[in-house]
């Protein structure tokens, strides 16, 4: 039997207090080289389909494998990214998840993974606040007002408590700023305000979350305070960049989720000096902040071991509450 979960039913067992350990204990487990991770292979799809440009495609293709040793099933996440989606009302990266079982190689689950993939890369940020912000209270500059940047927000809060959290500034190019803190708000019943430049939510912030698809810096490097936790969500490719080099700079350490990966995207690849630690050292108590005026970078470029094991998660907590639709196939 195959249980298949809608968004809607993934949405209702997903609790991000609850995920955080997972995502924490994954990163341990990636951390001790227990885990399989194949590379993930990409490809253009759609050729043919536009007669005028048959050359063209209508975006990229991607394949997602892991497993997690000691767990119940291994997951493959199969996304597909269409940059015009948004014109048609559509996301414009979609994932499904499919589990397989581990010891019988039958298939067990199939899980629509936008949401999957957003709480884990969120509790990616919210675990990096926990450890890596400086104690007291947290004042968030949010770069970016689309949906990761949301579950960025979500996972702080629920990371480091809603009375830590004490005031979110959103910065957008857009007018989707007001929105998104307004939304915030209510959410999380802290203090969030829509801001006209990036250089004034960053300002005096002491954790700044950056989560865009951007291909030039998005703040200045210059203008953060000493002690800010950075954590740049967005840029994954050589192509994409979301930091400055004054913010490498004047880093004291970077972090990354899987450090030769952020090695390769605009963001780190014009400094071949840097060391780049792995975020599973800080999550077991190595190579986090030394002082209080250390300026830190988490870069994460997303890694299949969190989603197999959010995946799993998710699954395991549907079927006990008989969530989903079974088939046999």
């Amino acid at each position: 039997m195959v249980r298949v979960l809608s968004d809607e039913e993934v949405a209702s067992v997903l609790d991000l207090e609850a995920l955080l350990p997972v995502v924490a204990d994954a990163f341990e487990k990636q951390r001790t080289g227990s885990v399989e991770r194949p590379e993930r292979p990409h490809y253009p799809i759609g050729k043919g389909i536009d007669p005028d440009a048959p050359e063209e495609p209508t975006g990229t293709g991607l394949c997602m494998p892991a497993y997690v040793h000691g767990a119940a099933y291994a997951a493959t996440k199969l996304v597909a990214v269409v940059e015009d989606n948004p014109e048609r009302g559509l996301p414009t990266v979609t994932a499904q998840i499919s589990l397989t079982d581990a010891e019988t190689g039958q298939p067990v689950g199939y899980l629509a993974g936008n949401r999957i993939t957003n709480a884990r890369t969120g509790c990616i940020g919210g675990l990096a606040a926990r450890e890596l912000a400086t104690d007291g209270p947290i004042e968030l500059a949010v770069i970016g007002a689309g949906t990761q940047a949301r579950w960025q927000t979500r996972a702080v809060a629920a990371a480091v408590g809603s009375d830590r959290l004490e005031s979110i500034r959103v910065y957008s190019s857009s007018d989707s700023r007001v929105d998104c803190a307004r939304d915030l708000e209510s959410e999380l019943g802290v203090s969030a305000t829509p801001v006209s430049s990036p250089r004034e939510a960053v300002t005096d912030a002491s954790v700044v979350v950056t989560a865009t698809t951007s291909t030039e810096p998005v703040f200045p490097g210059e203008a953060l305070a000493d002690g800010t936790l950075v954590i740049a969500i967005g840029a994954y490719t050589p192509e994409m960049r979301e930091l400055d080099a004054a913010t490498i700079e004047r880093a004291s350490r970077v972090v990354a989720d899987v450090p030769a990966e952020a090695r390769e995207t605009g963001d780190l690849r014009g400094h071949v000096a840097l060391e780049v630690h792995p975020f599973g050292d800080v999550l077991a108590g190595r190579r986090g902040r030394e002082s209080a005026d250390e300026i830190v970078v988490l870069e994460s470029v997303g890694t299949a071991v969190l989603d197999a094991a959010t995946a799993e998660f998710v699954f395991d907590r549907a079927a006990d509450r008989g969530i989903g639709t079974t088939l046999v196939l």
